[in-house]
Parts: structure tokens; C-alpha cells; sequence
């Protein structure tokens, strides 16, 4: 039977699009990579000859000669080249490391150290925002504006948008000032509120807003000046 005369929902590509790639068996998602057969047989039959020359083990098929692949009907350079390279992309996949910083943002100081390699010597004013999960492990961190040399104004609707694409529950604005001094001016203080607003209308917390320079910041949540050593 070719795969065109299965039911539409039995379809391997179909179905993955549908319920998802872990709805699929080995041989289901190696017939989405091999893409098709032959005229002897379908994708779905030829993935899983590949599959019994590795004995149905995905392990013995990642260290399985690209010639036993190429040996077997039906398989030619581009099905080849197609299943080892998705087998490298998963092995680098294990291998990146976290996207998700696993020591929790508490302190000014923390952001301070986190943030001062990107801000320390800009003669202009930039502003980020740190992405926190609900244990303030931070899951992102994203430039919103890069202003002149005194002040950048901030887009919250993008702002809300980035948060809620990284599933984070609470943020930390974070900006320079280029003169050194980190005391916040009243448009600091404006934007800090309006943000502060605008998260919490869609159940997100801002954490604090910290004015970083060189060797000292200022915290909103602390109402405070810290000097870094």
C-alpha cells in the first residue's frame, strides 16, 4: 500500500502536522525524512528496512555507514544525507546548553553583573528587559531601544508580547546612563510605572527596574543606590 492510499490522518506528515511529532513511530518520522519511496514500496516500508538494518535501534542507526544506507534500495544520497543529518542536529541539540540561566535573578547587584558587559562604556542610553520564569531563573534577555545620549523610550504592547512568546511571569527593565551617575530622572520614573501598569493588566510582574553604571546601579524595587566593588 503507498502512503497516498492511506487515510489522510494516518499519513505520517499529515499526522505529525496534526497531533504532533511525538503522535509519530520511529519508522512514521523517518518516512517524514526519507519523503519517499520507491516503486517497489512506500516511504513508510522503506524507513522501516532502514530501521531493521539497525536492528530497530535508533542508536545503531545514528552509527550505521552511510554505504549500508546507500546498499539499500530506495536510498540514495539525498535520503542518506537527510536521516544523518537529522541524527547530528539532535545529537547538537543534547549538547546546547540551556537557554535558561539556572541561578535565580534576585539582587540589583546580579543584574548589575549580568548586564554591565553589554552596557559598560556606551556614550548612548540602551534599555533591556530580563525574562524571568516563576523561579527567576532567567529565560531571555532582549535590547528594546538604543537611544541618544540621554534617554530611549520603551514600546510596552512589544514588550508584553516578547514576555508572554517566552512564557516568562515577571521581568526587570534595565537601562544606562552614560554619564555614570544611575540616580533615575523623572522620565525614568514615568516609564517605570508605565510599564509596571501595563504587565500587570496581563498578569505579569515587574520585578524592579535597575539603572546600571559602571560601578554602581540604582534599584527601583529597593528605592536605592548600590556601589559594586
Amino acid at each position: 500500500m503507498t502512503i497516498k492510499e492511506l487515510r489522510a490522518d494516518e499519513r505520517p506528515r499529515e499526522k505529525m502536522l496534526a497531533r504532533g511529532a511525538g503522535s509519530l513511530s520511529d519508522g512514521e518520522l523517518l518516512a517524514v525524512l526519507l519523503r519517499s519511496g520507491n516503486r517497489e514500496c512506500s516511504a513508510l516500508d522503506l524507513a522501516r528496512q532502514l530501521l531493521d538494518l539497525a536492528d530497530g535501534r535508533l542508536s545503531a542507526l545514528f552509527n550505521l555507514p552511510p554505504d549500508r544506507m546507500l546498499a539499500l534500495g530506495g536510498i540514495g544520497p539525498g535520503k542518506a544525507a537527510s536521516v544523518l543529518a537529522a541524527f547530528e542536529l539532535g545529537r547538537r541539540f543534547l549538547q546546547e546548553a540551556s537557554s535558561v540561566v539556572k541561578s535565580p535573578v534576585l539582587t540589583a547587584r546580579r543584574v548589575h553583573e549580568l548586564m554591565l558587559p553589554r552596557l559598560k562604556g556606551l556614550q548612548h542610553e540602551e534599555c533591556w528587559v530580563l525574562f524571568l520564569n516563576d523561579h527567576q531563573y532567567l529565560v531571555g534577555k532582549v535590547r528594546v531601544t538604543s537611544g541618544g545620549g540621554n534617554s530611549t523610550t520603551i514600546d510596552i504592547r512589544q514588550i508584553i508580547r516578547m514576555a508572554l512568546d517566552k512564557a516568562a511571569s515577571a521581568l526587570i527593565l534595565v537601562h544606562n546612563h552614560p554619564s555614570g551617575n544611575p540616580t533615575p530622572g523623572p522620565a525614568d520614573i514615568r516609564q517605570t510605572e508605565a510599564l509596571r501598569k501595563g504587565v500587570s493588566a496581563v498578569g505579569l510582574t515587574l520585578l524592579d527596574h535597575v539603572v546600571v553604571a559602571d560601578d554602581c546601579c540604582f534599584s527601583f524595587s529597593d528605592d536605592r543606590m548600590y556601589r559594586i566593588p
